[in-house]
This record gives C-alpha cells, structure tokens and sequence, in this order.
C-alpha cells in the first residue's frame, strides 16, 4: 500500500520510539504504509512542515501514550497530538482517524492528553508489542474508515443464551419471569454489542475474550468513578452515581468479587496505574469509563481491563436518552458479566422501564454526591436532594434507601438527637420494607438500629440473619452481623464476618476500624496494634484512630508511646481521654487528673461510656461504674461495646455491679 491517504502516522515520546518502532515493523509487514522513521528527517522548518503535511493527508493517526509521554509535559509529540484534533474538527463523525494505543498501564483518567482523546476507545499493547488483532483492527479501518463500525461488529464472537438451570421443581410463573429476564438481557447485550454508535461508529472496539475461562481468584473486579467529560465539568455527580449504580449490579453475580465503592472511589481523581489500583483492591479487572451529557441525551463510555497486563477485554460507548439510563446501566453490567465468562441468568434483575421521572434520578444522584462528604453539611443536603426526589417521584426506592441511610449516618455521627435521628431511619426502613419486604438494605439498617439504639440483641439477629439470607454477600448485612456479634462478645465470629466485609472493601477505613476494635477486645493485642497502624496509613486523619492505637499501647506497658500518639489525636474528646490513661500509666497523676476532669466539664453529654472507661483504667471503680450508668440513661452509642478487653481490668468484672449491668444491658457475662 503506497498511496499516501492509506498511510498511519505514528506519534511517539522520544522515551517510547523502540516501542513505536515493533508497532510500525509489525504494520508494514502486513503491507501498511506507516510514518514513523522522524530520524529520516531534518531539524529546521522543513522538518516541521514535513510533519504538518503528513499529519494532513495520513489516513489514521495513532498516538502512543505512556508513563513517558505523561511525565513529559512539553515536546514535539504534544504538537503533533494537537494538529490532528484540528484536523479532526473538519471530518465527518462516521470518519475512523484517531486510535490511542496505551502501551503500558496509564489510566485514560486524568491522562495527559487533548480531549479528543477521551472520545475515543483506547488500545492496549504491552511494551508496544502489536497483537494480530491489532494489526487486522488497523487495516481494516484504512480499508473501510466509513464502514468500521460494521466491521468492528463482524469480529465480535456470538453471545451464547445460556440453557435454563435445571431444577427438581416444577416450572412454575416465578422461573418463567427469571428465564424472560435472563432472555431480555442476554438480547439488550446482544443490541449493545452490535449497536451503532450514532456519533462515532468506528469508537466501538472488539471485546478481547480470554483464551479459558477465568479463574475463580480471576473473578474480581472494581468500578472505578466515572470520568465526566460535559462541556462544562459539573456532571461529577451524574457520573459517580452511574459506575455506584452499575456496580450495585455487578455485586447481585453471585460468581463475582465485586470491590464497594467506599474502597474502589479512593481512587477518584488519581492518576495512579491499573496494577498498582489492581494490587490495592485486590482484584483481576477494573471497570472505567466516562460520560458525557448534553441536556437530555448521555454518553457513556465503559471498558473492562486486565489489571495484570493493562489489556482491554471489552469497551462500549452507549448513547441514550436520559430517560434510558437504567435500562443502559444493565446493559453494561450484563456485558460486563459476559466479558468475564459469568452466567446471568439466575440473576433476577428486574427490567426497569424508562424513568418516569428524569429530573427525579438527578435529585437522587445529586443526594449521593452530597453524602460523599460525610460531613453534618453534606447529610444534610443529601436529605434535602432525596426528599425533592421522591416529591417528584414516591416509587423512587433507591432515594428512599439512601434517605434511611442518610439519617442513620446523622444518628451515627452523632450531629442530631439520638432519638430524632433513630426514629427518623426507622420511619424510612419501615416504608421500605412495606413495599418490599425482602429488601436486604432495609433488614441490614434495621439490625444496626436495634443493636445501636434499641438494645435488641434478639430482635438485632433475627433482622441481621434475614439480610444475610437475602444477600449473603452484600456489605451492610455482614457489617450488621459482625457488629451485632462484636457487642455479644462473639470475636471469633465478628472476625469472621468483618473480614468478609473487608475483602469487598478493603480501604473501607470504618470497618477496618471495627475489625481492629474486635482484635483489641479479644485481648489480640500485637494484631490490633498492627490493624491501627494500616489504617491509619490507610486514613491518617481518621476520627478515633490515634487513640485506639495508644490504648493499645498503654495495655502493652508501652505508656512513653502511647502518650505521644495520643497527642496526635484529632477528636479533642478523645484526646483528653486517652492522654488521661497514658499519664496515669507514667504514674503523672495530676496532669491525668487535669486532661479527664476537662473531658468530663466538656464531653460528659457524648462521652460517658469512654469517661467511665477511663476511670477502669485508673482502678477508680465507684467512678467508673457511676459514668456507666450515666451513659446508659443517655443511651451512649458505645455503651454496647462494653465487653472485651478494652473495659475489663483492675477488677472490675468481679464488682457485682458489673453483672448488675450486663443484666441491665441483656448481655451474657
């Protein structure tokens, strides 16, 4: 192929030319014309003007983007890069002339390059090393530029319909439903698969299926934040809230890993590499994508990549109305599921018709965002987003889930009156839970409220067990029964359970804390203090974690220590408490004295339990047990937790008024 319009410009960072090098000898045997060799070139104006017209008249531009060209801010290539969006901007949308190739690990987000880029679907090779299929994928597009959508459809395998799961019972109306369930999906990935893109037909790549089925360990994957990519940059909330919505999804595969946001959002305008988020999250794929919204019509662009080698195995770019968006929302889970070798059909995802109130949706997403904060603010405006959303639409149950989630979290952090807050989220759950019984979220926050609030260990298990049966691997459930476990003093069990919670949310800094909290209480004392050193490497500005790292080493006769770390404590309360223990335990008593008769003037209404905790720890029993009862009449959040290791000492547990109070609390001795 001689003709010039039939040529490939390749453009490259100097740091990257052996890379580019294999790209255009593996293109040229194939019989492609490709610009690549600069060093046939001189310096000066002609050189430069020898570029422009190569850019101008190549029939595909291919930028090689590296940790290399990201590190470069300034050269040649960036130059390069810029003249063929110019050119770009007088072609028609149906035209193939731009294909980024990534040839290591560098994420799209937050990538160092023109916009245009983004529109686009990004290649993978390795060090440079063209596959057969890229090498196919290229001269298809300089063979047919205006056909490539068509031809990209031809290359992707059949989707098989996986037969109907045999049963011993009979066929009943219920499996009918699951079966046209699985039907329609399998036929919505089917469309979506040979869909044409409306604005840019050749930006669909071909999904690149693994040679044998993944293995189980392989069956892990992370919804990265979406990247927005609207004009005007203030669609971060839509986006957020469409990878939360497909990852909710991706969590109901039974065969799936999936990462919780809380863990998989860290990652939020990082530009760290696919490895190193991979090896953080502990899975094998990590989903990205982007939207991009203009009034009433959404494009959404997802691709699943291979951690371990930076290869695509499947991209998509979706256009939709917004009214569409929860149908396209299952549409890239189901092809995401497929992509990964997992059936689907014994997933009983519900069809959403389109949404009956759009606006509503934004009002939910913008709630979502809001409580990302977790401030006192952010709950707040939350809730007022969530209440406009059902004002708009009452059959909206995802904003009716994240209202009771809203007002637990106002109750947990303590910022209104524990009974407005409790009262409050149990309203929502109870609403819930009227239209749909078997909502796993509503039984999961009802345990916490009676195992926080209400004391009902009984009734706490019997609402945790029933989360669990319905979604034995959703986090508010097992988070539930581990917590109800803990204030049992069932360690082995809560150990169990949270650590379940954290291998689906490993940077997850709260249970991270609970976990440690139920090492330090079962008396694991060099385990705890290796749990709240990860976490506070994990979060340093983490509410309590100084603290509960020097209690630990005070109990572990390290008090110089342990003072020291307490004074890096942020919550003052806390501060002031557990620097009473550690002076106390460097036998300095009156500045112990000083730091818990300021806490007491000042915390006394928050803190009574960890009041009483304190004067445990000086041996002050009548004190301590007088700051107990205090706290149950308050009803003190951390009253449950009174058993372990953290309470016990200096006799205590043989003081009969210490059975009075496990009897009062109803907890076993």
């Amino acid at each position: 192929m001689t003709e010039a319009s039939k040529a490939v410009f390749l453009s490259y960072a100097s740091e990257d030319a052996e890379a580019a090098r294999r790209m255009a000898a593996a293109l040229r045997a194939a019989g492609l014309e490709v610009w690549f060799d600069k060093s046939e070139l001189r310096g000066g104006d002609a050189w430069d003007r020898r570029i422009r017209d190569q850019i101008r008249h190549c029939a595909l531009f291919i930028p090689v983007i590296s940790s290399h060209s990201q590190a470069r801010l300034e050269g040649y290539f960036r130059r390069e890069w810029k003249l063929a969006v110019e050119r770009m901007r007088d072609m028609a949308d149906e035209r193939a002339f731009l294909l980024p190739v990534a040839i290591d690990g560098t994420p799209e987000r937050g990538a160092s390059v023109p916009e245009a880029f983004h529109d686009v679907q990004w290649t993978r090779l390795r060090g440079g090393e063209p596959s057969r299929e890229f090498v196919d994928h290229v001269s298809r597009l300089l063979t047919h530029p205006d056909e490539s959508a068509k031809a990209d459809a031809q290359v992707l395998p059949p989707i098989p319909v996986a037969a109907p799961e045999r049963r011993t019972t009979s066929f009943t109306a219920s499996s009918r439903v699951r079966l046209v369930v699985a039907l329609a999906v399998v036929i919505a990935v089917t469309i979506g698969y040979i869909g044409v893109s409306r604005y840019h037909p050749h930006k669909s790549s071909a999904p690149s299926t693994p040679s044998s089925s993944p293995s189980e360990a392989d069956k892990s994957i992370a919804v990265l934040p979406f990247v927005d990519l609207s004009e005007r940059k203030d669609q971060e909330y839509f986006a957020d809230g469409l990878a939360e919505e497909v990852l909710s999804l991706l969590a109901t595969l039974p065969d799936l890993k999936v990462i919780a946001r809380t863990s998989s959002f860290q990652f939020k305008g990082r530009n760290a590499d696919l490895r190193t988020i991979g090896a953080a999250l502990g899975v094998a794929y990590v989903v990205e994508g982007s939207v991009r919204r203009n009034g009433g019509e959404v494009r959404v662009t997802a691709q699943l990549i291979d951690t371990r080698d930076g290869v695509h195995r499947w991209s998509e770019t979706y256009d939709r109305q917004i009214g569409d968006i929860l149908r396209m929302q299952q549409d890239i889970a189901a092809a995401l599921a497929r992509a990964l070798q997992i059936e689907i059909g014994g997933v009983e995802w519900q069809r959403p018709a389109t949404l009956p109130n759009a606006e509503a949706y934004t009002e939910y997403l913008r709630g979502l965002h809001a409580m990302e904060r977790y401030n006192k603010e952010g709950f707040e405006v939350a809730i007022s987003h969530f209440e406009r959303a059902l004002d708009l639409d009452p059959n909206l149950d995802r904003a009716r889930e994240a209202m009771a989630g809203a007002h637990f979290l106002q109750y947990a952090f303590k910022f209104v009156p524990p009974a407005d807050g409790a009262e409050k989220a149990r309203s929502e759950v109870d609403i819930i839970l009227a239209k749909d019984p078997r909502s796993a979220y509503a039984h999961g926050l009802l345990a916490r409220l009676l195992t926080m609030h209400d004391w009902d260990w009984a009734g706490a298990k019997r609402e945790a067990d029933l989360a669990l049966s319905l979604d034995k691997n959703g986090y508010l459930p097992q988070y539930a029964a581990a917590d109800l476990a803990a204030v049992l003093g069932h360690w082995d069990e809560s150990e169990r359970l949270f650590r379940r919670a954290v291998a689906v949310d490993p940077l997850d800094a709260d249970t991270l804390a609970e976990l440690t909290d139920v090492l330090y209480r079962a008396g694991r004392l060099v385990e705890a203090e290796k749990g709240f050193r990860h976490l506070l490497e994990i979060r340093p500005s983490y509410s309590t974690g100084y603290f509960g790292l020097g209690t630990v080493l005070v109990d572990e006769g390290r008090p110089e220590e342990a003072l020291a770390v307490m004074q890096h404590e942020d919550a003052e309360g806390y501060r002031l408490i557990g620097c009473a223990v550690a002076y106390h335990a460097l036998q300095r008593k009156t500045e112990s004295d000083a730091a818990l008769r300021r806490a007491e003037r000042d915390y006394g209404a928050d803190l009574a339990f960890m009041i009483g905790w304190a004067h445990a720890h000086r041996g002050e029993l009548d004190a301590a047990f007088d700051w107990l009862e205090r706290a149950y009449m308050q009803k003190d959040y951390d009253l449950p937790y009174v058993k372990g290791v953290a309470m016990l000492g200096n006799g205590i547990e043989k003081d009969p008024r210490w059975s009075s109070l496990m009897r009062k609390l109803n907890l076993p001795e």
